[in-house]
């Protein structure tokens, strides 16, 4: 059959071909490295508010930070993600564990309340810090870290309405610069080895 085509013919198929197999080179790698943040600029300083003051990321500078976005709410993404970090970094040296700091972000400002934020962090892990600020705050890191939130209503629900978000694990080191992204769902191992791979640097 290909020896009854022209040169243009037989090229116009070679070309077709070969952007079939970049195509599938591309999707294939994108799957076998989700973990690596798109573009070196993602991240960034921030500044929101605690029940005990203003935390910015910057304080935690000398420390590696765990970061995610989410809210109080949230009736699944949020708490397996929270519990799969406090069982990653229950798999921690004593010394490693003082060296991360452990953020939630809540993208529900409305109703997450300081000391609602505080409260349900604790829940997780004693040391992780719930913060939130103004609804154009958190636009801003939630923009910074390529992040996204939108608010959904649910009619005839007792909640009024849900908020759909990124279910990512922001992993940011000593220097405040954003490193690895993984899934909330990542293995309790692979996040805890993750974390040390993060304090060491690599």
């Amino acid at each position: 059959m290909l020896s009854k085509l022209n040169s243009m013919e037989r090229f116009a198929l070679l070309l077709c071909a070969l952007l079939i197999l970049l195509s599938g080179g591309l999707y294939l790698y994108a799957k076998l490295n989700p973990e690596q943040p798109s573009n070196s600029q993602l991240g960034g300083d921030f500044s929101l508010q605690h029940l005990s003051g203003p935390v910015s990321l910057s304080d935690f500078s000398g420390k590696g930070v765990v970061l995610m976005f989410g809210y109080t709410s949230c009736p699944d993404v949020c708490p397996s993600g929270l519990a799969n970090l406090a069982a990653a970094l229950t798999r921690l040296s004593e010394p490693e564990q003082q060296q991360i700091q452990a953020l939630f972000i809540s993208v529900d400002p409305e109703r997450d309340t300081l000391e609602k934020l505080d409260q349900y962090s604790r829940y997780f892990l004693p040391t992780l810090l719930g913060l939130t600020a103004s609804k154009a705050e958190i636009d801003r890191v939630v923009s910074a870290y390529a992040a996204f939130y939108r608010r959904v209503e649910m009619l005839g629900s007792a909640l009024g309405y849900s908020v759909d978000h990124s279910a990512r694990i922001y992993l940011i080191d000593r220097n405040g610069q954003l490193v690895q992204l993984l899934n909330h769902n990542t293995p309790v191992a692979e996040l805890a080895t993750a974390i040390q791979r993060l304090l060491q640097g690599n």
